[in-house]
Parts: C-alpha cells; sequence; structure tokens
C-alpha cells in the first residue's frame, strides 16, 4: 500500500482538484499526473505532461482537491526494484524507459524518492 512519507507540502508540491474519479484498482499506487485544459488532476501526460506524481489511499470524487507530490519520498511500494531509476510515462505508468518523464529513483525496493524530472 504506497503512501507519501516524506512531503513537504508547502514546496514539494501544489493542490489541485481531480478531473476524474480515481478507480479502486488505482488507490496505493503512484500515479503519474498530468493536468487537463481546466487545470484539473488526470492520470498520465494531459495537457502538461507528466508533472508529479499522486498516491491516493481512498476514493475520492471529481473536483475534490489532493496533493500531487514532485518533491518527497513514497514508501510501502510494490512492485519496484531498490537502486533503480523510475520514469512516468505518457499513459500515466511507472516504467524503467528512460525516454519518459523522470520521477525519481528507488533506495530500498519499497521506498521511492521523487524528484521530478532529476
Amino acid at each position: 500500500m504506497a503512501r507519501y512519507d516524506k512531503y513537504e507540502p508547502m514546496s514539494g508540491g501544489f493542490r489541485a482538484p481531480l478531473g476524474v474519479a480515481v478507480a479502486a484498482v488505482d488507490l496505493n499506487k503512484v500515479l503519474p499526473v498530468g493536468l487537463d485544459s481546466n487545470g484539473r488532476v488526470v492520470r498520465a501526460a494531459g495537457q502538461t505532461g507528466i508533472i508529479g506524481v499522486l498516491v491516493l489511499t481512498k476514493a475520492k470524487p471529481i473536483g475534490a482537491i489532493v496533493d500531487v507530490m514532485q518533491d518527497g519520498e513514497i514508501v510501502e511500494n510494490t512492485g519496484l526494484a531498490a537502486g533503480t531509476r523510475y520514469y512516468g510515462s505518457v499513459t500515466g505508468t511507472v516504467t524503467t524507459t528512460n525516454t519518459d518523464k523522470p520521477l525519481g529513483w528507488t533506495v530500498e525496493a519499497a521506498r521511492l524518492i521523487v524528484r521530478l524530472g532529476k
């Protein structure tokens, strides 16, 4: 069950409304996100390209305000490998393909250090 661990809301990201409801299958996962043409958070690139990651632990309706992380740490991830750099694809998945937007890297397999674009 992925969750934000180290996150400074004043400088580590931003808040914005959700543009789409998040499906139950996407809860507790790291989701690369962008903004749509109305400035709402959507999974995948949207109009802006990948600009952060979102981890939701419970369902939220369209329009709910969420914290989008750009700098911080996410723990209790599953399916990641230690010492690996990760990227956000334009399709909204986390990948090791370095042609996509750099998200960050893992120290332990379950801890993703998010430094968007670095």
